[in-house]
């Protein structure tokens, strides 16, 4: 039985366009609309239909170079025609006001014109000269994502990665870490019922491994010991293995501080217990590596007579922590003298330097003033 399923207002209003089906999206080039200027020469708009977020999108102008290479690209007309070979479109033929008809071919490369939507708490990792995104929130579909884009910095171009495989669930605020040439997700927050938000929120504590040689999400074994799921954690590699720390789930209502190591040969997670002072638990931090040291710094926190839960009462703060995987006798002499607090007068200059930079704060925090005066 044939039916109707949707009908939405509010895309290009068109006539005597055309258009091509690429994949999941429609691409509509130029076309005819009452009111709008057809007699100065301006480059053809092309818009994208997404058939599963049911969302426009307009491509942004195409960057000629200069006058001499504006004739690269088509002008605005109506009345022509688009057919799509592999990956390229070709548009042929169509009228302007002021040019009349047009028997000029144009090839327009679907791949190289990729823009993907705008998005927040994605995730972004590099192997070689390719950066990879990985899911986020789009703003214009107002979902979350699974899709994998790859940006090629050589040419500076984007795409959209053709992935096999079970992805991983529409996700934000996950990590995505590259040990050799596979990329490790974790975490993040996603819905039940799928990529729209419908406040029943879930943080899944599995691990997904992306196989960027061939482009396929893997079928992964099961742990047995896991750390709980989080969203807004951070993580990073060290020696072939991969440490999250820290993180927020709001099913639990629960900030975390807790560091956890997972080896992707046993494929198993183990809890760690750094000695020293670490952070106080908090989500949103920055994580960063040096060599084999962890810089840790910012974030936010439950304030302190809130407890370790609550979504909105939060502190942000302006803390920085080092983690070290192999302090030397040196650094662990200084923490001796700091924590006994020995004397420090009949120390080389640069020693009791060393020390005063480690005991002594930043100020260039901006204060924070009480809402009530």
């Amino acid at each position: 039985m044939l039916r109707w399923t949707v009908h939405l207002e509010g895309g290009p209003r068109r006539v005597n366009h055309a258009a091509v089906a690429v994949g999941h999206k429609v691409y509509s080039f130029g076309g005819y609309c009452s009111g709008e200027d057809y007699e100065t020469l301006r480059q053809i708009d092309v818009h994208v239909f997404n058939t599963e977020s049911l969302r426009w999108t307009k491509l942004p102008p195409v960057r000629t170079g200069g006058r001499e290479h504006a004739r690269e690209v088509p002008y605005m007309r109506y009345g022509h025609t688009a057919v799509l070979v592999e990956e390229t479109v070709l548009i042929w033929g169509g009228r302007n006001d002021t040019e009349g008809a047009c028997n000029v071919l144009y090839a327009f490369d679907v791949s190289r014109s990729y823009k993907h939507c705008a998005r927040d708490g994605h995730s972004a990792c590099v192997l070689g000269k390719a950066m990879y995104i990985f899911g986020g929130y789009e703003q214009l579909a107002d979902c979350f994502s699974n899709e994998i884009h790859k940006l090629d910095t050589s040419s500076m171009c984007w795409s959209l990665v053709s992935v096999r495989g079970t992805p991983a669930r529409w996700r934000d605020f996950h990590s995505a870490t590259i040990i050799g040439t596979k990329m490790f997700v974790f975490g993040g927050r996603a819905d039940r019922f799928g990529p729209f938000h419908s406040n029943n929120e879930i943080y899944c504590n599995k691990i997904k491994i992306f196989d960027t040689e061939t482009n396929c999400w893997l079928n992964t074994a099961s742990a047995q010991l896991l750390p709980e799921g989080r969203r807004s954690h951070s993580a990073f590699a060290h020696n072939g293995e991969l440490y999250i720390f820290g993180g927020y789930n709001a099913r639990l209502d629960r900030h975390f501080n807790d560091l956890w190591k997972f080896n992707p040969e046993a494929f198993s997670w183990k809890k760690l217990e750094p000695k020293g002072k670490g952070p106080c638990p908090r989500r949103r931090q920055c994580c960063c590596m040096l060599g084999d040291r962890i810089v840790l710094f910012g974030g936010t926190s439950p304030c302190p007579e809130q407890g370790m839960g609550d979504e909105f009462n939060l502190m942000d703060h302006s803390d920085l922590y080092l983690l070290d995987f192999s302090p030397n006798l040196k650094t662990l002499c200084k923490l001796a003298v700091i924590r006994y607090s020995l004397e420090q007068s009949g120390l080389p200059h640069d020693i009791r330097w060393e020390l005063t930079a480690m005991t002594t704060n930043s100020n260039i925090s901006r204060p924070i003033f009480s809402s009530h005066g």
